[in-house]
């Protein structure tokens, strides 16, 4: 899709690392073939990833793809962090609302922490669709807090489905739980 945008994490140490191999490189033997691959760089660069575009219908709507972290630095809160962080340059270019449909019970809860709930609609292959404003008071991630009842029956919809471990403990550990609480959102 033409219009799809990608926002990222990278990893400045692995920036260094890089730069401390090409200078080895430029050392090496010639004929010796040592330059990395460019998916080896972002192997070890990228640590996470959100891609959005904007709503067909409805040009007051973003919607995320999706959002990926490296498996090394998953439960790292990444996700949530560079969800918030797009959220607020999304509002500088005019979007009121963001959606995402997430398909587990780890998105859903990471989804959350952003500042987005379930809005009770399901799309795609057993996708719930969450939302949120791209702006608040400033004072919190999220304008209203997001009732109990609300996100356990987003969770109540993972729970209907025949889940293996991890998703079936991570959602009996979040039996009667409150929503997370939103994350710090990065300035830069």
């Amino acid at each position: 899709m033409s219009t799809t945008g990608k926002a990222v994490v990278r990893d400045s140490n692995a920036r260094e690392v890089d730069q401390a191999r090409e200078v080895d490189e430029a050392r090496a033997p010639v004929g010796v073939d040592t330059v990395p691959e460019l998916d080896e760089e972002f192997d070890t660069d990228v640590v996470a990833a959100l891609s959005f575009n904007a709503d067909r219908t409805d040009e007051s709507i973003l919607w995320y793809r999706y959002v990926t972290v490296r498996s090394d630095a998953k439960g790292s809160g990444l996700g949530p962090r560079l969800a918030a962080f797009v959220a607020l340059r999304a509002a500088e270019q005019g979007f009121e609302r963001i959606r995402i449909a997430v398909n587990n019970p780890f998105a859903y809860e990471a989804m959350h922490k952003a500042g987005f709930a379930w809005t009770g609609e399901e799309t795609g292959v057993a996708e719930l669709v969450l939302e949120r404003p791209t702006s608040w008071d400033g004072a919190s991630v999220r304008p209203e807090p997001v009732a109990t009842d609300t996100y356990q029956a987003g969770l109540d919809r993972y729970r209907e489905r025949d889940l293996g471990d991890p998703e079936a403990s991570f959602l009996r550990e979040r039996i009667a739980a409150d929503p997370p609480s939103p994350c710090a959102v990065p300035e830069t």
